[in-house]
């Protein structure tokens, strides 16, 4: 009892707010206060005793958050002299945690450094003079491939390439047997993050981005993304049509969606490549996988619009523009599929009727037969169907013997010269015609001209 009045009296003298103390550990508090006032030689003054006694006590207890606070508290004010620090923030940092918003702020204390001016998103500036002497300790380095078509383009901008990666001490290889494009650090790289940045301006080389626009990344301000939309759709013939759909009619869309988003886009193949701040390629990322989702860029531009004038209004800047901004709803209109029907002619006769088997039957003279005849006449059928096969199977086995048969082609063409060949007796007949025209015809005789 007397120990339990000497923490009740602890606890009034400090703060008469504090009673849930006593409701929460009083066995704890009381056989703790006990054995630290047992420590002490002699009597121990009273204005001394929650000091050495009480505080000295929670110190021990097992709550941890008890223990934290009340080392801070005693090493902030001195254990000797002085006012008793409030109870309460050594005992009920837990029941204030609660209020604050439950588990979450269990923990959570106070940040004077974290102020609402500061941006943390700001890049930090580095310069080559605030680093002396080596930084990195290791070498990093990068490879990419590259597609075939590039590598003209790759060969003739190379040394632009070296150029300007070695203003960063970044060396640069392109290796056009392997097809690849290596970035590596070297003894002398002083930022870090350089590595990183070159090795995003080597993949957009590669994804046919132009060099004057893929050395801006090297920027701390500027960051890129490469979405890979080949696999968003698995139908080819809807993948071309969505993808053209993106870029637009002379690529309209793609510039409106630029000029929004502060980006730069580029479509190639089954890559998108965009280069701008975040916020600028989280939007247009939203932009380009909803157009493969069946959802038209369109609707996307024209809220981007509507955002670009609330901005503009400062009264706006802390209220919900929801009622502003438009709201399309999905409409998938199920098409009818038209079907070609074919025109069927009216015939003017009923069509004939198909035979029975009785009738077919009584055709051949089969049905006036009896059980045996019929049996007869079966087998005698089935055998020359053998017959008539194994005939044939002969003549293909004995066509394996037989000389090849000469180009139907050339057998017309030398029986068409045969045709036009002459007989001896008529090349004989033409030969003698020939010679009696030509033959000289006799000069007459003087005595023939006179008279």
């Amino acid at each position: 009892c007397q120990l339990h009045a000497v923490a009740l009296e602890a606890i009034e003298r400090c703060d008469r707010r504090l009673c849930l103390l006593l409701r929460a550990v009083p066995d704890k508090a009381s056989s703790l206060v006990g054995h630290q006032l047992g420590r002490h030689d002699g009597p121990v003054p009273r204005e001394q005793r929650a000091e050495h006694g009480f505080v000295d006590a929670l110190g021990q207890a097992a709550d941890p958050q008890v223990r934290v606070r009340c080392s801070r508290l005693l090493l902030s004010r001195g254990r000797g002299g002085g006012e008793l620090p409030d109870l309460g923030e050594l005992v009920l940092p837990r029941w204030r945690g609660e209020e604050a918003g439950g588990k979450k702020g269990k923990y959570r204390r106070d940040k004077p450094w974290d102020v609402e001016g500061i941006d943390h998103w700001k890049p930090v500036a580095i310069s080559k003079e605030d680093f002396k002497g080596s930084l990195l300790l290791e070498e990093s380095s990068f490879a990419t491939l590259f597609p075939q078509y590039r590598e003209q383009y790759l060969k003739q901008v190379w040394p632009d390439v070296k150029q300007v990666l070695a203003e960063h001490e970044i060396k640069a290889e392109l290796n056009l047997v392997e097809g690849s494009m290596t970035v590596r650090t070297t003894r002398k790289t002083w930022d870090p993050y350089i590595i990183v940045k070159a090795r995003d301006m080597v993949k957009l080389l590669a994804r046919s981005v132009p060099l004057p626009q893929a050395q801006k990344i090297l920027d701390d301000e500027v960051n890129c993304d490469i979405i890979k939309i080949g696999g968003l759709v698995h139908s080819k013939e809807r993948f071309v049509k969505r993808r053209q759909r993106l870029v637009g009619p002379n690529g309209s869309t793609l510039k409106a969606i630029e000029l929004l988003t502060n980006c730069f886009v580029l479509v190639q193949g089954q890559t998108v490549s965009m280069m701008g701040t975040i916020k600028g390629i989280k939007q247009t990322r939203r932009i380009i996988e909803d157009c493969f989702r069946n959802i038209h860029p369109i609707y996307h531009i024209k809220e981007l619009m509507i955002r670009r004038e609330l901005e503009k209004d400062p009264e706006l800047k802390e209220e919900n523009w929801e009622r502003f901004l438009p709201h399309f709803k999905k409409r998938n209109v199920q098409r009818k599929k038209v079907k070609s029907k074919k025109k069927k002619t009216r015939e003017v006769f009923a069509p004939q009727q198909t035979p029975r088997k009785e009738d077919l039957m009584m055709e051949s003279g089969e049905y006036f037969l009896n059980e045996k005849e019929r049996q007869l006449r079966q087998r005698a059928a089935k055998y020359e169907q053998q017959k008539a096969k194994s005939a044939e199977k002969r003549r293909d086995r004995a066509k394996v013997f037989e000389p090849p048969a000469a180009d139907g082609k050339a057998g017309k063409k030398r029986k068409a010269e045969a045709e036009d060949q002459e007989t001896t007796q008529e090349f004989a007949q033409r030969l003698k015609d020939k010679a009696v025209a030509s033959k000289p015809k006799k000069r007459k005789a003087a005595e023939d001209l006179l008279l």
